[in-house]
């Protein structure tokens, strides 16, 4: 491809979830051309993967097919998926840019017709529902990024390109639009300012060896749980055990793990809270008052607007809230349960608890694992973007600061707006 036009009037906004597209939208609405840039193939990042959004407990088409007909009818933005920033040279107003982009192997003449999937067996790790984990969801590995992508066009993985099923996928495809041929290409750009918006990845649960995540089937994390309560995930919203495909009824919910720890991550993630209280009432959906829901905390997060949430669900029946740093979890052989010890602090007894199923509440990591910060980037003390010592780079959402849906959006206009002081100051220096 030809190299994206961008000058030093251009923003580019690296990482296509809600962030992203809020920082982007907003420069935008403003009059500033924006390059928005994200690694996957489609963008909506975490936001898509969530069933509901909390307190409202609406979906998250809510916010996502607002921004999504937002970039649709916006001129200024330029999207780019399968794209990755590998460096960055240069200073505030007048940045070089060098852009990785990743073959999808399917063009712009792509329908979403689905007809490609029925030719193709080959299956691949389905990441959207976490299938890399406990849920084990599998995808063709000709498929649709989900139901909402965009844009709304199919992906061929590379593994079954130059195979015999890569031939079959272009032959059942009408539209012409699979491109076996497509390469890797490097591009360069420049741009005034840049806003990092690339996200948060759930914290590692495998590193907290007392709770047992690689060794306990039914231990799972809250992101793996939030996809199984979603009608539209690998279990079709049934909130079954990976060990034995049965209904978990009497569920744990264990709170900071690995958040607010010296040995993992020191920060609180914030949104862990407010998580669990809203899983809680999936587990009412599926069960009624036959389910039960038990909270392990070391105390409860829920500020402003969301301490209403919070104490509805203390009165629901079917929560119990069990003051506790969960020491361990240990294994019921003879039936799968994981049984948790510790001590309740607030009746100081020790208790072994069995459950169906334990959920962990796992922390927020800023996702800079494999990108390729600048130099001049300054992290926090737990790797989150602060901005850049030449005031023209800045950090928004998640990978500023663990913040929720609503804070995060919040944050990204912010960015936003300081991007474009920027861009107005590089005109003014050039007048």
């Amino acid at each position: 491809m030809t190299a994206p036009i961008a000058t030093n009037q251009t923003i580019l906004v690296v990482g296509g979830g809600i962030s992203g597209m809020t920082a982007a939208l907003e420069a935008a609405e403003c009059g500033k051309q924006v390059m928005l840039v994200e690694k996957t193939p489609t963008l909506g990042g975490r936001t898509a993967q969530l069933y509901r959004y909390f307190p409202k407990m609406c979906h998250p088409t809510c916010g996502l097919e607002i921004n999504l007909r937002r970039l649709r009818g916006n001129a200024r933005v330029r999207v780019m998926t399968m794209t990755e920033v590998v460096a960055v040279g240069g200073r505030r107003g007048d940045y070089q840019v060098t852009l990785k982009i990743k073959p999808r192997y399917v063009n712009e003449n792509c329908t979403a017709c689905g007809k490609c999937v029925e030719a193709v067996k080959t299956e691949i790790a389905d990441t959207f529902n976490y299938g890399e984990g406990k849920t084990g969801a599998k995808v063709k590995a000709a498929y649709l990024p989900h139901p909402m992508a965009y844009p709304m066009r199919y992906v061929l993985d590379a593994s079954i390109v130059g195979t015999p099923e890569g031939e079959a996928a272009k032959a059942a495809c009408l539209a012409g639009a699979i491109d076996l041929a497509m390469q890797e290409e490097t591009v360069q750009v420049n741009v005034g300012a840049i806003v990092w918006a690339t996200g948060w990845r759930p914290f590692d649960a495998a590193k907290i060896q007392p709770y047992g995540y690689d060794r306990i089937p039914n231990v799972i994390t809250s992101v793996e749980f939030e996809r199984l309560a979603d009608p539209r995930g690998p279990t079709g919203g049934k909130l079954l055990r990976p060990s034995d495909g049965k209904e978990a009824k009497n569920i744990a919910f264990i709170q900071c793990a690995g958040s607010r720890d010296e040995n993992y991550l020191r920060h609180c993630s914030r949104i862990c809270c407010m998580a669990t209280l809203k899983q809680t009432q999936y587990v009412r959906e599926a069960h009624g008052d036959g389910g039960q829901s038990t909270v392990y905390y070391i105390d409860i997060r829920a500020i402003d607007r969301f301490e209403d949430f919070y104490a509805n669900v203390w009165k629901d029946p079917t929560v119990r809230f069990v003051k506790s740093k969960v020491a361990r979890i240990a294994l019921n052989e003879a039936n799968g349960n994981p049984i948790l010890h510790g001590v309740d602090t607030e009746g100081y007894h020790r208790y072994a608890n069995e459950h169906d199923l334990v959920v962990l509440a796992v922390g927020m990591e800023p996702e800079v694992t494999g990108v390729n910060l600048p130099d001049d980037v300054i992290l926090d003390s737990s790797h989150f973007i602060e901005g850049s010592k030449d005031e023209g780079m800045f950090g928004a959402g998640a990978a500023a600061s663990p913040l929720d849906v609503n804070r995060a959006v919040q944050s990204a206009t912010a960015a936003s707006l300081r991007a474009i002081q920027v861009i107005h100051k590089t005109a003014t220096a050039e007048a």
